[in-house]
């Protein structure tokens, strides 16, 4: 019942369908699911993928590499499908607000993330994209995130630092050190913290294996 109702006509009962097909752990159901990350509605779309995370089906960070970049790897995807949606940015906000505001990563900072969203800013739904993609071991994902350092909005540049921590990979290291002395203080501590992690990881020659989509070690990668 639940993959009939990914093609009904409304899209928050499709959107309902792709949720609860991966609450109910539906591994039968993950070609489906991939197929509705295609969904012109863009809620839709986010349930999906947040299933196939579910599933642990790594396809589903795709959407969110998607959100951050610009484009999805493999697939003409989100972008390529609803480029007027994804380019609004009052549309982009309120996708911001509707996939949660819980990404901001330290207390007493709501105020600002609101201020941001009533500018009419994509930066919360790039934010809470870049916080999902933590647990993504592509490392094609590991360059999107240092990309994301460099991006205008503060709220992404700290969410992006923290996420380069948490992946534990030191080969980082350098690109997360500069940020100590970013204009904002929270990227400025985020990069701090980051530094002491990674470095003691580095210290004590913690193996670290990234893997690509097709499960090999990347070229390169840390062991």
């Amino acid at each position: 019942m639940a993959e009939k109702a990914l093609a009904d006509e409304k899209p928050e009962v499709r959107s309902a369908a792709a949720a609860s097909l991966g609450e109910m752990g539906a591994k039968t159901s993950i070609p489906k699911l991939k197929d509705a990350t295609d969904d012109p509605e863009p809620t839709v779309v986010f349930a999906a993928a947040h299933s196939l995370i579910q599933l642990h089906d790594h396809y589903g960070y795709e959407v969110y590499y998607e959100i951050l970049t610009g484009e999805r790897k493999g697939s003409k995807g989100l972008i390529a499908s609803q480029t007027a949606i994804l380019k609004d940015p009052k549309k982009m906000a309120e996708l911001g607000i509707q996939e949660g505001i819980g990404f901001i990563p330290y207390a007493g900072m709501g105020w600002e993330a609101v201020k941001v969203i009533r500018q009419d800013d994509s930066s919360p739904l790039r934010a809470a994209a870049v916080k999902i993609l933590i647990e993504d071991p592509d490392p094609q994902t590991t360059k999107a995130l240092e990309d994301a350092l460099s991006d205008k909005h503060w709220a992404v540049r700290a969410v992006a630092v923290e996420a380069l921590a948490k992946r534990d990979d030191p080969s980082v290291l350098d690109v997360v050190t500069p940020y100590m002395y970013d204009e904002k203080n929270a990227v400025k501590y985020t990069a701090a913290a980051a530094v002491l992690r990674l470095s003691a990881i580095k210290d004590s020659r913690a193996p670290v294996r990234l893997e690509g989509r097709r499960g090999k070690p990347a070229a390169g990668g840390v062991e």
